[in-house]
């Protein structure tokens, strides 16, 4: 029973829509109403710019770590002879934060994508892979200044660290992140077409000298 008030918890921290609330009450505008209609952190990019971008994508990796955390309230988990329990329930807390992310109770169920939160997961669970991860997204980000590609990227990074670079031994968690990157690349259909098409939106990261004289 406790497991599933932590649950539905995780799932009301998860539906606090930052992009909604950003765009509502800092520019007078929904964000859903705008760009591709998500209220992630990817769109709040495209139509609000990077500083709005950046707080959104902070706030909503903040969801999935404050998500995770919620096992701490439950000491029998964090016993040494029940550490995959703790891995597996963490991940359903995540899962939960995410769910709320994409279905938020607080938006009329209108959210984002849930990349941001879904970092936030493996950041509280394994903060060495999430930095390899931020470091394969911000490259991409740099280098093509795209956000949903360089999310793609650090979302197939991620399986692919986990199987063969740190060589989880946890088969779910190893399920787990496969699943990740498939569910990443499903939900990014349009902007893959967009991608082949050339017709997706950059991000303008760094202005060029002629625009700061």
């Amino acid at each position: 029973m406790t497991e599933l008030l932590l649950l539905f918890c995780a799932y009301l921290i998860g539906s606090v829509p930052t992009a909604v609330w950003v765009s509502k009450g800092v520019f007078g505008m929904d964000i859903r109403e705008y760009g591709s209609g998500n209220a992630g952190a990817t769109n709040t990019f495209r139509v609000l710019g990077p500083k709005a971008g950046s707080f959104v994508m902070l706030v909503d990796m903040l969801k999935g770590v404050m998500a995770v955390r919620l096992s701490y309230l439950l000491s029998y988990y964090h016993n040494p002879d029940h550490l995959t329990q703790l891995v597996n329930f963490q991940i359903g807390l995540g899962l939960a934060a995410v769910v709320g992310h994409i279905f938020p109770i607080w938006a009329n169920f209108r959210g984002g994508k849930g990349i941001a939160t879904l970092f936030g997961l493996v950041l509280a669970i394994q903060p060495l892979v999430a930095i390899c991860c931020v470091g394969v997204f911000m490259l991409s980000l740099t280098l093509t200044r795209y956000v949903s590609l360089s999310s793609i990227t650090a979302s197939i990074a991620f399986p692919i660290l986990i199987l063969y670079i740190f060589n989880e031994p946890e088969v779910f968690y190893r399920i787990f992140a496969i699943a990740v990157a498939l569910m990443v690349v499903l939900t990014h259909q349009k902007n893959i077409f967009r991608l082949l098409n050339g017709n997706e939106s950059k991000v303008p990261l760094f202005r060029n000298r002629r625009e700061r004289k």
